[in-house]
């Protein structure tokens, strides 16, 4: 299956690069790697991950601190990774009743 980011998921991955790049370099592209890994896993085994919280959403543990959220569209061969979120926070938010993805 192709993976696509939406534009939420780009701007959680970029924060997350910006955060960790200015301390450590290596570290930012160490993680930044697991997070390819991790998407092109689901290229191949999209049912990888497990259900989501969100309804019709799948998660999958990049790395013990960041997951990637996600859905899988089947008819189009596609997995859309809709979030990375760090797993210390609360996912979703509480004033998210639905999470929405935008194309």
């Amino acid at each position: 299956m192709r993976v696509l980011w939406t534009l939420e998921a780009e701007q959680d991955r970029d924060h997350i690069w910006e955060t960790i790049v200015a301390d450590n370099p290596l570290a930012a592209v160490r993680i930044d790697h697991l997070f390819s890994d991790a998407a092109a896993k689901l290229g191949d085994f999209p049912k990888l991950g497990h259900a989501g919280r969100i309804v019709g959403t799948r998660e999958f543990i990049a790395h013990e601190s960041y997951r990637l959220v996600y859905e899988i569209v089947p008819e189009q061969n596609i997995v859309w990774i809709l979030a990375l979120v760090h797993t210390a926070r609360q996912w979703p938010q509480a004033s998210n009743e639905e999470f929405a993805r935008k194309n």
